[in-house]
This record gives structure tokens, C-alpha cells and sequence, in this order.
């Protein structure tokens, strides 16, 4: 009886998504969904994997420039652009994770952490990328040569498209065998290991899968904008997606999607009325996160939800 309410609830939000660019400034739903598929991605690799990831931005900005450069330097269409984008964020995370998975816990986290750094600097003085200035006047394109890309409600569409088949593809993955087994790693590594599993294999496929997704926001976050800075590959995001995953419900399927809605949203509606402050709010929201709804919104409604039924 479960997954027809799953469903509907599913079918709900997608048709409220439709009609939200009548509604809404369309720019900042794009960039919502496109935070969201960031902490979706994220949330693959800590939520279901265990693995805490501090050098997560260096994927999102990686497909960020990469699609950027090819589009504004190539002249390449907006489709291989994207897939370039994605591509290179791939092949990233394949070399960042072959050498993270080699340790556990916080030696994970900081390996991460050290070689996204790395990659930043490489970022900062590689003339692709512009170092400071950041790449600027990023042409959107057109899709199949036929939608003009520039309208950002025809942008719209096409942004909640690839969102859409993203998080199909995450809640795929969750709940197929294999995600059964990444689940199991979190939980108890060794158990998995002496059930003959090859644990590192199954990381560093959730790594790669994680860094691909994240690329792919990056590359649909530089259409939406126009421009890719250093930003998109700084610590802070890194940071800032933890945040995303942790207030929306680590662990859940929905959570980092309703997190990020919540971030963003009070990030433009503060930018202009605190100013720097809003760095201030968000440690004493995580903070709060921490010590009051350790499930996050989603986690903690789900849990709400099933005492009140009994379900």
C-alpha cells in the first residue's frame, strides 16, 4: 500500500513543478533544482554509502567550467556541452576516488577535502577556467537546434527534465540490489566484507556515480546563470551541501531535495537584508539541525508520521 502513495505524492510535486514557473521567479527554481540534484548526489555517497565526502564542490565546479568553456570557446551545442561537463566530473571523481576509498571515516573526509583543494588552485591559475574572474557570457543554446534556450521558461522545462531523470535514476539506484548492499556498508562494513563482497568496488562506483551527478548540476547550474566562478568548486559549498543533506534528512530519498529548497530560498531572501549575516544564520540553522531534528525535516516527519499511524 506503500508505493501508490509514494507515487502520487511524487506525481503531486512534478505537476506543482509545472505550473511553478507561473508562480515563481523561474530563475530561482532552476536554481534550486539544481542545488537539489547537488545534495540528491551528495546524499548518495554519505546518506546511503557512509562516506563523508568535504571536497564534493570540486565536481559541481568541474562540470561547471568544463561545460562553460566548450559552449562559450568550442562553440559546442548545449547538449554535448552538458555531457562534456558531466563526463569530466566523471573521470574526476574516478581518479579522487580510487586514491579517497583507500581510507575510512574522517581520513576519508579529509583526503577528500585535500585533493578538491588541489583542484581548486588548478582552477585559480589555469587560463580556461578565467582564474578570478570566472568564465562570463556562457551562451545557452538551443535544445535539438529547435528551443531557443535563451526564454527561461523554455529553460525551465528543460532543467526540471534532467532533475527529474537524475532523481529517477538515485531512487533507482537506492532501492536496487546494489544500493541494498551500499546500505549495508554504512551500517556494518565488515559484515559486508565477510559476506565476499568487494566493499572498495561498490565506494568507488558510488563515488563515481555521486561525483557524475553532481558534475551534471554543475554543467545545468551554468546554463541557468550564464557564468561559472570559483565559487562553484570552493569548500564553502562543499560545506553548504552538508548542510542541505543534513536539514533535509540525510539517509532519505526526498530530504536533501526539501533542504536545499530551504537554503536557497533563505539565501535570497536574506542576501539583501542581512548581508553578510546570512553565513551567521546558517551555522545556528545547522546548529539547531544538529541538536533538535538530528533526522533532518524529512526524517523527523516521517518519524512523526508513523507514530501518529502506527505504520
Amino acid at each position: 500500500m506503500k508505493m501508490p502513495k509514494i507515487h502520487f505524492g511524487y506525481l503531486t510535486l512534478f505537476v506543482a513543478l509545472l505550473f511553478a514557473p507561473f508562480i515563481v521567479y523561474p530563475v530561482l527554481m532552476m536554481k534550486v533544482m539544481c542545488f537539489a540534484l547537488f545534495a540528491c548526489a551528495f546524499n548518495l555517497l554519505l546518506g546511503y554509502t557512509g562516506l563523508l565526502s568535504f571536497g564534493h564542490a570540486v565536481f559541481l565546479g568541474t562540470g561547471a567550467y568544463v561545460t562553460g568553456h566548450v559552449l562559450k570557446e568550442w562553440g559546442w551545442p548545449t547538449e554535448l556541452g552538458l555531457l562534456a561537463g558531466t563526463l569530466s566530473a566523471s573521470v574526476l571523481g574516478l581518479v579522487i576516488g580510487a586514491l579517497a576509498i583507500r581510507r575510512q571515516g574522517i581520513y576519508f573526509a579529509m583526503v577528500t577535502l585535500a585533493l578538491a583543494q588541489m583542484v581548486y588552485f588548478l582552477f585559480v591559475q589555469a587560463p580556461f577556467t578565467g582564474g578570478e574572474d570566472g568564465l562570463q557570457g556562457i551562451p545557452r543554446g538551443t535544445l535539438l537546434g529547435v528551443v531557443d534556450l535563451a526564454d527561461d521558461q523554455s529553460l525551465y522545462y528543460f532543467v526540471l527534465a534532467i532533475c527529474v531523470g537524475a532523481f529517477w535514476l538515485i531512487h533507482r539506484t537506492i532501492h536496487s540490489p546494489f544500493g541494498q548492499i551500499l546500505k549495508a556498508v554504512r551500517e556494518n562494513e565488515a559484515r559486508v566484507v565477510s559476506l565476499g563482497f568487494d566493499v572498495a568496488k561498490y565506494k568507488l562506483v558510488a563515488f563515481v556515480l555521486s561525483a557524475t551527478l553532481a558534475g551534471l548540476a554543475g554543467a545545468t547550474k551554468v546554463l541557468v546563470f550564464k557564468f561559472a566562478t570559483l565559487t562553484d568548486a570552493h569548500w564553502h559549498t562543499s560545506g553548504e551541501v552538508v548542510l542541505m543533506t543534513l536539514l533535509g534528512g540525510m539517509g532519505t530519498a526526498f530530504g536533501p531535495v526539501v533542504g536545499a529548497g530551504v537554503i536557497i530560498s533563505l539565501q535570497s531572501e536574506l542576501a539583501d537584508k542581512v548581508g553578510s549575516l546570512v553565513t551567521v544564520i546558517m551555522g545556528g540553522i545547522f546548529v539547531v539541525c544538529v541538536l533538535a531534528f538530528r533526522r533532518g525535516i524529512v526524517g523527523e516527519a516521517s518519524a512523526l508520521y508513523q507514530r501518529i499511524t502506527g505504520r
